[in-house]
């Protein structure tokens, strides 16, 4: 079998991870082995999911593979947009600068926050009583 040309990335929201393959190919997206539209029902994870390859204007020249894991869909659904821009570096690194200054390469960092004692939430305390 001849070596197959791909490039790879990894992108994470929350506790999503998402291992991202671009081959070069039609558009066609398979993500944990269904289809694009089938795994992401909501326009908006769709939206942006495809959001990296629409900002470097290659939404058709790239077959889509990814494996996604854990976190909730929407969160995959960014996951998937950051394994993408990370990808498109690999293949050509003057995109870079594009996908930057969309904000595509920064790891959004924001999780949620745990539980303290004495709480009954996070930041939610128990009620407070006087008498």
């Amino acid at each position: 079998m001849a070596d197959q040309v791909q490039y790879y990335g990894t992108g994470r929201r929350k506790s999503a991870i998402a291992r991202v393959f671009l081959r070069p190919g039609t558009g066609e997206w398979k993500v944990n082995g269904k289809g694009f539209d089938e795994y992401f029902v909501t326009e908006q994870q769709r939206v942006a999911a495809k959001r990296s390859l629409v900002v470097a204007d290659m939404a058709s020249s790239f077959d889509v593979v990814t494996t996604v894991k854990s976190g909730g869909v929407a969160a995959q659904a960014d996951a998937v947009k950051m394994g993408v821009a990370r990808a498109l570096i690999e293949f050509n690194a003057e995109l870079r600068k594009t996908l930057k200054a969309e904000g595509l390469l920064t790891r959004d960092a924001r999780v949620k926050e745990r539980k303290k004692y004495g709480q009954k939430g996070a930041r939610k305390r128990f009620q407070f009583s006087k008498r």
